[in-house]
C-alpha cells in the first residue's frame, strides 16, 4: 500500500509542478510536420506524467485501498483511451485542414526565401495603395482568364454557327433535289399518260 500514500506527492490530486528544464530550440532545418509531431508526442508524454498512477491513487485513495488491482486496470485503460482519443482528434484536424500540405508549403517558402537578397514586401502605410498592389495582380489575372473564356466561347459559337449554316445549305440542296426529282417524275408520268392515250386510239 505504499503507492497509495500521499506523503510523496504533497497531497491528493496535487497538480504537477512545472519542470525547470525547457526543451531545446528546434533546429531551423527540421520540417514543420516533424516539429508538430514532436510537439504532440511531448504533450502526450507530459500528459501521461501529469496523470501518473501515483497521482491517480492519491485522488481515489479509498477505492485504491479496497481494489488496488482494479484501480491499476482503470488507470491504464483511462490513459490508453485518452492518448488514443487525442491522437485521433489531432489526425482529424490535420486531415480537415490539410495541415501537412500547408506546413510543407511553408517549408518551401522559407527555403526559397533564404537565398533572396532583395528586401521583403512591407506595407507602405497607405492602405489604399497596399490594397491596390495586392489585389490588382489578382484582378488582372481574373480578367485575363475571363477574356480567354470569352474568346474560347466565341470561337465555339462561330464554329456552331458555321455548322448550322452548312446544315441549312445541305437541307436546301436536298429540297432542290427533291423538287427536281418530283418534276422529273411528274413529266415521266405525263408522258406515260400521253403514250397510253395514243395506244388506246382506234385504228
Amino acid at each position: 500500500m505504499a503507492e497509495g500514500s500521499s506523503s510523496q506527492t504533497g497531497g491528493p490530486c496535487e497538480k504537477p509542478g512545472g519542470s525547470s528544464s525547457e526543451p531545446a530550440a528546434p533546429s531551423p532545418d527540421i520540417s514543420r510536420v516533424k516539429l508538430l509531431d514532436t510537439m504532440v508526442d511531448t504533450f502526450l508524454q507530459k500528459l501521461v506524467a501529469a496523470g501518473s498512477y501515483q497521482r491517480f491513487t492519491d485522488c481515489y485513495k479509498r477505492f485504491y485501498q479496497l481494489q488496488p488491482e482494479l484501480t491499476r486496470r482503470i488507470h491504464d485503460k483511462f490513459i490508453s483511451q485518452l492518448q488514443t482519443s487525442i491522437l485521433e482528434e489531432i489526425s482529424e484536424i490535420k486531415a480537415e485542414g490539410n495541415l501537412e500540405a500547408v506546413l510543407n508549403s511553408l517549408d518551401l517558402i522559407v527555403e526559397k526565401g533564404r537565398g533572396r537578397t532583395e528586401p521583403a514586401w512591407r506595407p507602405s502605410g497607405v492602405p489604399e495603395e497596399d490594397l491596390r498592389s495586392t489585389l490588382l495582380p489578382y484582378f488582372l489575372q481574373q480578367r485575363d482568364a475571363l477574356q480567354r473564356r470569352v474568346q474560347k466561347q466565341e470561337a465555339e459559337n462561330a464554329q456552331l454557327a458555321a455548322e448550322v449554316l452548312a446544315g441549312r445549305r445541305e437541307m436546301e440542296v436536298l429540297q432542290l433535289q427533291g423538287q427536281v426529282h418530283r418534276q422529273a417524275w411528274q413529266a415521266l408520268h405525263q408522258e406515260q399518260k400521253e403514250l397510253l392515250a395514243v395506244l388506246r386510239e382506234p385504228e
